[in-house]
């Protein structure tokens, strides 16, 4: 949804082929690879690598398949070579990058941890996105309500949110308005394809609808 007429629509988002599916979708939802001087296939996030772009769905099913069929080669036109358990190293990578996201975030004051703090931000609607960890007590969470229009990430754990914050672990954050949030739900939604089919065709309806059980506000995010 538009806010101050400044957000684009999302048809407006460019979209790339999947070499896996075959399908093509806004590149929010794919992972950027270049193939290195050595022939190597190299995972580029950020996508500022030089070379021509070959784009993978972000879940296990799509990289599982480029990396076995030899699609990379494919579509480089040349032999190359795939690092091993492709579907891991991504996920790892993905953790890591939302992770460094959300603490520079928290650098900035954009984001803030803990129950109260994240109440009092939802409160006085200072939240864009609701953050809680897929490890946290469901009757905990249940009493927080995912930001009018905003947004839900529930597929990391309160560890890996921990450390987002310098903390052991950490249920309940919140992020604010700015393009850091915007990077990490568009990171974090790339990290959702790699993690919610892991337990299924319902868990992954319930996590596009935000995360873990359907939060207050979510049919409003649903029309996004």
């Amino acid at each position: 949804m538009s806010r101050g007429g400044r957000d684009k629509d999302r048809s407006e988002e460019s979209e790339r082929k999947c070499i896996a599916t075959g399908e093509t979708q806004p590149k929010s939802g794919l992972i950027r690879f270049v193939v290195g001087p050595e022939n190597q296939v190299a995972p580029d996030l950020a996508e500022k690598l030089p070379g021509r772009g070959i784009w993978v769905s972000s879940t296990r099913a799509a990289l599982d398949k480029a990396a076995k069929k030899g699609l990379f080669a494919r579509a480089a036109k040349a032999p190359v070579t795939v690092p091993d358990d492709l579907p891991a190293l991504m996920e790892q990578m993905l953790v890591r990058r939302v992770i460094e996201l959300i603490s520079l975030a928290r650098k900035s004051g954009a984001a803030v941890a803990g129950y109260e703090k994240v109440k009092d931000w939802l409160g006085r609607e200072d939240a864009r996105v609701l953050i809680q960890a897929e490890n946290g007590s469901e009757r905990g969470k249940s009493k927080l309500s995912t930001p009018y229009g905003g947004n839900y990430i529930g597929w990391l754990t309160a560890e890996e949110l921990g450390l987002a914050f310098g903390r052991e672990k950490v249920i309940h954050a919140a992020l604010g308005a700015g393009g850091l949030t915007k990077r990490v739900v568009e990171e974090a939604q790339r990290l959702k394809g790699l993690r919610v089919e892991l337990t299924g065709a319902a868990s992954t309806a319930g996590a596009v609808e935000g995360g873990k059980g359907r939060r207050k506000g979510q049919e409003k995010l649903n029309e996004r």
